[in-house]
């Protein structure tokens, strides 16, 4: 699996964490960036990443922000993209198993290295449950495709 990582500035010390975790786990985490901690505005970063995913380039992207609100909005943008904040475990496995969130979303600022692996990995190891949430991940996408042009996402389309 070939993960897309980024952050923003107020993100970069976790985003370094984070990549080094996975390159740890033999995941490749391809950056796009910041590569400076000191430049880098949060929407630039999503929105990369986010069309990355949304054209199939790779299957998750993992965003880091100072809170993760703003990388998690922007990255919502992108139609087809489903993009969950997660500071704790329970949240990051249902992203994945409930809402089928392909990017993962945590705050800089809000989670410590220990804990932000830790949502990592759970999240890493939850797949999408086809049940009782189907139903209301392929109504998202209908609406989505009627209302921003998008187009469903293959796996949830029927």
């Amino acid at each position: 699996m070939s993960i897309a990582i980024g952050s923003d500035d107020a993100g970069y010390p976790l985003k370094e964490v984070i990549r080094h975790y996975l390159e740890e786990r033999g995941v490749r985490a391809y950056d796009f960036g910041v590569q400076d901690p000191r430049q880098g505005d949060y929407p630039d970063v999503a929105f990369k990443v986010a069309e990355a995913i949304a054209q199939g380039e790779f299957e998750r992207g993992i965003l880091i922000c100072g809170t993760g609100i703003g990388m998690a909005i922007s990255a919502n943008k992108v139609p087809g993209v489903y993009a969950a904040l997660c500071h704790d475990v329970y949240s990051a496995e249902r992203a994945r198993k409930s809402n089928n969130a392909q990017i993962l979303t945590m705050g800089g600022r809000v989670v410590g290295p220990e804990l932000a692996k830790t949502i990592v990995e759970a999240w890493l190891q939850s797949e999408f449950e086809d049940g009782g949430s189907t139903r209301k991940i392929r109504k998202i996408a209908a609406w989505e495709e009627q209302h921003r042009g998008g187009k469903p996402r293959e796996e949830i389309a029927e």
